[in-house]
């Protein structure tokens, strides 16, 4: 499978792919993203993710990231690099947050290992249930293992090009 992404334009397709979103996050549940921008994530002519961006301050430089994928796979280095690259280099961002509930121990690992701080914060899903902000600055993106090896595998190639 080779994964594709973009961000879609502001309205119509935006705002589709964020309640499709929406709706996988929270079922039946209502909930929206308010104003958003959206990167779709698709293999060939299906949708495999949908990267939705939300709770922008610019005055912080912060930006919250939801997603959801329908097919398995989709978080390729390449997408990861658009995922990031979207609110660091185009938007201008400082900061990235994403909020994780205590279970899904596989997404603390993954963003634990991409550069994320991890803040839990009892109470926040309600009375019962934390919430887990995961919080990727600037410096711990540009510094990460993943880019690094990016770096180091463009500057091979480069060499083995001769330029």
């Amino acid at each position: 499978m080779t994964f594709n992404c973009g961000l879609l334009p502001k309205g119509e397709a935006t705002d589709q792919l964020a309640e499709l979103v929406a709706e996988r996050i929270w079922p039946g549940g209502g909930h929206t993203f308010g104003i958003c921008r959206a990167i779709a994530v698709v293999d060939g002519d299906q949708l495999a993710a949908g990267l939705i961006y939300h709770n922008y301050d610019p005055d912080a430089g912060v930006v919250e990231i939801s997603a959801a994928a329908w097919i398995k796979g989709w978080l390729t280095r390449p997408v990861l690099s658009v995922m990031y690259g979207y609110p660091f280099n185009s938007v201008g961002c400082q900061a990235v947050v994403q909020r994780v509930s205590d279970e899904d121990t596989a997404q603390h690992r993954m963003l634990t290992a991409y550069g994320f701080d991890r803040y839990r914060i009892p109470r926040l899903r309600g009375p019962a249930a934390a919430e887990n902000l995961f919080v990727l600055t600037r410096e711990a993106w540009a510094g990460n293992n993943l880019r690094r090896l990016a770096r180091e595998r463009a500057a091979q190639r480069k060499a083995a090009d001769g330029r």
